[in-house]
Parts: C-alpha cells; structure tokens; sequence
C-alpha cells in the first residue's frame, strides 16, 4: 500500500475546497443528509478507494460500502458508497471522482500491458520509470500497484543507474570500465544498472554488473542480444526501454527480458466515471 500522510489528504481536499462548499451554503441544504454512490461507465480495473475513503471520513462522511483496489469493475457497477451531509458529499464528489477516474485508467493500462507480458514471459515485470507528472508520484504509484506492475525507480536516491550523461563525465565508456571495481567498492550493498546500446552491453556483461538496461533496441535485435549476455553471466537482469506499450510488450516479453521500464500507463485516458446522489 502506497502511504499517504494526512497533510497530503488536506492538500488533496484543499485544491478543489480552499475554503467552503459556497454552492451548497448559498442553496441552504449544507446539512440535509444524503447519500452518494460512484460507479464506471468502463470496465475497468479500480484504484484510488483507499484515498478517497480517508478524504470521505476527513470531511465527515460515512463509507457504507467499497471495492478494493485492484478489483476488476464491470461497465454500469458501482464501487464505492458514502453518507453524510450534503455540503460533505458535494465537497467529496470531485476529488473522489477524479481520483477514481485518473488512477484506475492507470490501473487499467497496467494492468493490460501486465497481462500482456505475463502471457508471453510469466517471470517478466512492468515497472513504471520516474517520468511521471510532477507532484503526483504517490497517486500513479498507487494506479501501478493496483495494475499489477511495479515502480521501476521512485527517485535519485534508489538504486545506481548510470546513463551516458554520468559516463561523459567520467571520460568516456573505457574510463568508465576501467574504474567499475572503484565504482562498485562505493555502493556494495546497492545494485548497480547501466543503460547500454548493443555495442556496450557485451563488454558490461563481462565487467559484472548486476543489470543493463537497452534503450530503444528493436524487438527482433533483441531477442539474440539476451541469449548471448544471459550466456556470459546468467545473473544479469536486463531490461528493456523506449517505446514500450500495449501493442508491442508481448512481443518484447517474449525475448527473454526481465522487465521493461516504461511511462506508458501514465499516459492513460481517464475513465468515464460519475456519481448518484439522493436525499435521506
């Protein structure tokens, strides 16, 4: 479960609510009791529900009943139920549905891509890079769990990953090779991954890293890569990235790779989701 801190509920709330429901006060119904019930238009696969219950019960909501997150939702089935005044209903309705919409699109995808890899490599994983929207990370974590894939690096604090811009400072990829046992000395309790064309990825295999990472290497190329680098160290995990999507990830799970690093369900289509409201 991803966590989120209550601070970070509040800013939820507070971006569509900075001070008062003013619709509900001006039309005098801010205390009459109701009730209100999100479903999907879409099948899908939900994500969210942990989110919206702690923004429901912060505002003064009672939750009657929710789906878990992860579960698949047929087209037309509500997921989630709440009760409490009608100024807290209003004040959920759209950060719980934007939420809903947004997450579980991602969720969605995910969980299609996963299906997909799974089906033609089951020991291949999806894993969602850091290229995500700015300020929402834990909300597309959340949507990619709830898919079935993982965070492939949540941030520059987690794991050591060398791309081409490290290696131009060091002097260049033999100066680099030939300071690896310096390099890997300073992290030997962290795994060491480098992002490698076909031409360099022989040479890293040899100099024991634990992983590389192909950039954009076509499907048909890269089938006979992984064969020849699994045969000179069987321990590498290697993973491919770079236009990496529904249509083309069963194809690339099925040479062999580890896993893909890709931001393709981040760029979901949200969800045609909506609410039932009714008077008590």
């Amino acid at each position: 479960m991803v966590w989120f801190s209550e601070a970070r509920i509040d800013q939820l709330i507070a971006e569509d609510m900075p001070y008062l429901d003013l619709t509900s006060e001006v039309l005098g119904v801010s205390d009459q009791p109701g009730e209100m019930e999100y479903y999907t238009r879409e099948d899908c696969i939900l994500a969210g529900t942990n989110v919206v219950k702690r923004i429901a019960q912060h505002l003064g909501c009672d939750v009657i009943s929710a789906r878990s997150d992860g579960g698949r939702i047929p087209a037309g089935e509500s997921f989630m139920t709440l009760r409490g005044p009608a100024s807290a209903l209003h004040q959920v309705w759209k950060v719980g549905l934007n939420t809903f919409d947004h997450l579980s699109a991602v969720a969605t995808k995910t969980r299609q891509m996963a299906d997909a890899a799974h089906a033609a490599n089951p020991r291949c994983e999806i894993l969602t890079t850091r290229k995500s929207m700015p300020g929402a990370k834990d909300l597309l974590t959340l949507g990619v769990r709830a898919g079935g894939a993982w965070p492939h690096r949540l941030g520059l604090s987690e794991t050591v990953l060398v791309f081409d811009h490290h290696i131009t400072f060091l002097g260049g990829f033999e100066a680099f090779l030939k300071q690896l046992p310096t390099i890997r000395s300073r992290c030997m309790e962290k795994k060491l991954f480098v992002e490698a064309d076909e031409g360099h990825a022989r040479p890293l295999a040899h100099a024991g890293v634990d992983g590389i990472q192909f950039d954009k290497i076509p499907v048909d190329r890269l089938a006979d890569l992984v064969r020849e680098l699994r045969e000179i160290d069987s321990h590498l995990t290697l993973i491919a990235a770079g236009g990496i999507n529904p249509s083309n990830v069963a194809a690339y799970a099925a040479t062999g790779i580890d896993g893909f690093a890709t931001t393709a369900p981040f760029s979901a289509k949200p969800l045609d989701m909506s609410v039932r409201m009714r008077a008590l």
